[in-house]
């Protein structure tokens, strides 16, 4: 087995997506940052959530938004509902784990929030729960999925965005969802800063 022509491969697999989804997405992501540059305007805040490395997207995401990502400026209301491992064990211990955001977003979330929704397969009930949540509190939701989408797009309306990654290679969707929250970032500091 040839390691180094296996790697290259990953490398041009990853590299031959990442340029053939820059058309379907750049939209969606500039509309995306729009959508959240909004309500920060409007002194709202952004819930992320997702499961496994979506879970680790959202945190990340929440970072870069409380801290800084590009360039210094004051932190903005970003809040990773994978942090807290004792609410999340709180709610999961009664056999709720297909609860576990929802029960945080009807807690916290308001009336012009937005949810970053994160699910590989789009299939997870506690993300389609907590998109369901997001919608009793009148959120706007930015959805981030794989393959056809599964039954997370079913649950989107009009003025909610899908960012979905039309492939079905864990490994490949997760490498677009990163360089999808970069962008995402990067747009949010240019809207909000004014710099080009």
């Amino acid at each position: 087995m040839d390691l180094t022509a296996r790697i290259n491969q990953q490398f041009e697999e990853s590299g031959r997506l990442k340029l053939a989804l820059a058309d379907l997405l750049s939209a969606r992501i500039a509309a995306s940052a729009e959508i959240i540059v909004a309500a920060f305007l409007k002194d709202k805040k952004v819930l992320a959530c997702g499961n496994g490395p979506g879970a680790a997207d959202a945190q990340y995401f929440s970072a870069c938004m409380l801290n800084h990502f590009g360039m210094e400026r004051p932190g903005l209301a970003a809040i990773s509902l994978n942090a807290d491992s004792t609410i999340l064990t709180s709610i999961a211990k009664h056999g709720n784990y297909d609860q576990i955001f929802s029960k945080q977003i009807l807690a916290l979330g308001q009336d012009g929030d937005v949810l970053i929704a994160i699910s590989i397969s789009g299939d997870s009930s506690n993300i389609l729960n907590a998109i369901k949540a997001a919608k009793e509190r009148n959120m706007k939701v930015i959805a981030f999925s794989g393959g056809d989408g599964g039954l997370l797009v079913e649950l989107l309306e009009e003025h909610d965005i899908h960012l979905g990654v039309p492939d079905h290679n864990p490994a490949r969707i997760q490498e677009i969802f990163v360089l999808i929250l970069h962008c995402l970032c990067d747009a949010i500091d240019c809207l909000l800063l004014g710099v080009n």
